[in-house]
């Protein structure tokens, strides 16, 4: 269920901002809706996050470290020697690569002297280093007098020496373009350099793995501070209104105030405080029109569907409805149809039993997901014990007591076997394949006649809930066109007649009522005509509406095309496997290739239940209910963080 919310709206004066913050911090009921704040010392506070969270991933993760417990501050002034080591690594990085960079451009000069050069240019000899193309320097006349220091397919590098001859620098002026930059200091000295700086970063990474017994430390003060800015945040944040310029000793009277939500069931804890502390209440019933925080409450069982959701980012809205159990209840069955196969269930059961037994032996809480695991293990090894379906072996592999387990009209054991309604008489049948679209089709029928079930209870006490009765006679009505366009039109004839029944006439009579129902009552606000001028304002839409039933219920089909894909896999991988057998010398490959091909079948597996069976609970099941999961998360100002 969707916990019950008050809006509050609290007054308290503009000097008391930061005492009664924290006294509603140390209540630990009040979600308050400030998200925006200002000022230096929120900055302060942001740039210390921000450092220390650099800090985290400079430190990466590292095993065997003896960890210490710091405060906040001390771990903080740690962060800042591994920011401060990191810049310098950084910098000194930087200095390595230019210098590396100027050896591979000089490297053609071999190993040199400066000193030497500088020498020669004091004594009136000045030599210049060019590199241009050869056919350029072929072109070169005997003006120039050259010395040529090394060359490649492509390019000439010389040397060009000059001893103060007059016009001479006139001369050389066209090669300016082509000039070699001589460096400022020999190679040697450079790759001593190098040799230096790369003993200096290994000096830093050493005195940076001294601090890895800080990483708990930062981590816990990064919480602190971000309770501090959620803190700072809602100080500044609050709407100040000054009252008067003067209460009589030369200061201003301010009453600050900013609106909040509150569990109903709490409410008399803030309003017992209010009193302790002179805050003024305003209690409200919440409206559509206010951004109400969303709290679910459910028993145990449903409550493991909550890591998925919080996986997902899903939250209702405060006036939507609360579908975790029937989300943990159809995605289950998804998860089964989808993976298909027992002997994968029985994989993911026991890596479940693992997760639980090692958080037993450690004496910790077991986690929701470890049990949420487990069951998505037992619902595939249900349906693989239904279908006959173990690690894509043919029936004829398995024992006869775990095919005898298998119900016939969807078994593979009777894959081939053609199943006779008996309103066909013998002249229709169903195979083993249509039969398990018949069973998609069907919980689509079921999924999406909870959702108008839903909407009609919620409409109890208004003719509006006739809109949704009517979505549930179309859907009965186009399930059984689905079945007739879809599974064979032969056995669910459009003509057929059951018990005198005209079943086809029933089902296109069941879309007709249903849209006229529908399109009368979907938009009903207190007034018929405004409904029906409602829906014909959106005809178009109101028409696709009828198409989106029958595609919602053929996209249910996914369940048995996804989980026939992944058997097929799991059987190729047998067939590649088993004739490596025969032979001793190939067993370690046969078996590498099947531990490798149903891995990937069960990653591929994973990836197909969060693309599609997710999907159905989020889109189609969803969008029957109307729910489009703009809540966010009722989030209480209090001491600790969840």
């Amino acid at each position: 269920m969707i916990v019950p919310m008050k809006k509050v709206s609290l007054i308290t004066l503009g000097d008391r901002r930061s005492d009664t913050l924290k006294k509603l911090r140390a209540l630990g009921l009040l979600h308050i809706e400030i998200s925006e704040g200002g000022g230096e010392r929120l900055d302060e506070l942001k740039s210390k996050v921000a450092l220390l969270e650099n800090a985290l991933y400079l430190l990466g993760k590292r095993k065997n470290v003896t960890l210490k417990s710091v405060g906040k501050d001390e771990a903080f002034e740690a962060a800042q020697e591994i920011c401060a080591l990191a810049d310098e690594k950084k910098a000194l990085q930087d200095e390595r690569s230019i210098i590396r960079a100027e050896l591979d451009r000089v490297q053609k000069l071999g190993d040199f002297d400066v000193a030497d050069i500088n020498s020669l240019s004091q004594k009136g000899v000045d030599i210049s280093l060019y590199e241009m193309p050869r056919s350029e320097y072929d072109k070169l006349g005997d003006d120039i007098k050259t010395i040529r220091l090394g060359a490649t397919r492509s390019s000439v590098l010389f040397a060009v020496v000059s001893q103060g001859e007059d016009g001479y620098d006139g001369i050389v002026a066209s090669l300016s373009s082509y000039r070699f930059e001589i460096p400022q200091t020999s190679v040697a000295q450079m790759k001593n350099r190098v040799s230096e700086i790369s003993s200096k970063i290994d000096a830093i990474d050493v005195k940076v793995e001294l601090f890895a017994e800080y990483t708990d430390s930062i981590k816990a003060a990064v919480k602190a501070f971000e309770k501090d800015i959620e803190f700072e945040v809602y100080k500044t944040g609050m709407q100040n209104e000054c009252l008067s310029e003067d209460n009589g000793d030369g200061k201003a009277v301010s009453v600050a105030h900013f609106v909040g939500y509150v569990e109903a069931e709490n409410l008399d804890k803030l309003k017992d405080a209010a009193r302790e502390n002179s805050w003024g209440l305003l209690i409200e019933e919440p409206t559509v029109e206010d951004n109400v925080p969303t709290k679910l409450k459910n028993n145990k069982l449903v409550s493991l569907i909550y890591p998925l959701t919080d996986f997902l980012g899903t939250v209702p809205g405060y006036f939507e409805y609360d579908i975790s159990g029937w989300f943990l209840s159809f995605i289950l069955i998804f998860f089964g149809i989808i993976f298909g196969d027992g002997g994968y269930g029985l994989i993911v059961c026991a890596v479940a039993a693992a997760l639980i037994v090692k958080a037993l032996v450690a004496k910790k809480e077991i986690q929701p997901a470890f049990l949420l695991v487990g069951l998505f293990g037992l619902s595939t090894v249900l349906w693989g014990t239904l279908t006959c379906t173990w690690f894509g072996l043919s029936p004829e592999q398995l024992p006869l007591w775990l095919q005898h387990l298998s119900i016939p009209v969807i078994s593979n054991v009777y894959a081939d076997k053609i199943w006779y309604p008996a309103w066909t008489q013998g002249a229709a049948g169903l195979t083993t394949a249509q039969n398990l679209q018949i069973l998609c089709f069907t919980l689509a029928l079921v999924q999406l006649t909870v959702a108008h079930v839903k909407g009609a209870i919620r409409n109890k006490h208004s003719i509006k809930a006739l809109g949704d009765i009517g979505a549930m006679l179309q859907l009965f009505g186009i399930y059984y066109v689905v079945l007739s366009l879809v599974v064979n039109a032969e056995v669910f004839s459009l003509g057929l007649k059951l018990y005198g029944v005209p079943v086809g006439t029933v089902a296109i009579a069941l879309i007709g009522v249903g849209f006229v129902l529908s399109f009368v009552f979907s938009n009903y606000e207190g007034s018929i005509i405004k409904s029906i001028l409602a829906s014909l304002t959106n005809i178009v839409s109101v028409l696709l509406g009828v198409v989106n039933v029958f595609s919602d219920i053929v996209s249910y089909i996914r369940l048995w095309a996804v989980g026939l894909a992944g058997a097929a896999i799991s059987a190729t991988v047998n067939e590649l496997a088993g004739p490596l057998f025969g032979n001793f010398m190939f067993m370690v490959i046969a078996i590498v290739l099947l531990v490798f091909g149903h891995g990937l079948n069960m990653v591929l597996n994973i990836l197909s239940v969060i693309v599609h069976g997710i999907r159905l609970n989020t889109l189609e099941f969803s969008s029957h209910l109307d729910m489009s999961w703009s809540g966010h998360k009722f989030k209480p100002f209090k001491e600790q963080i969840d």
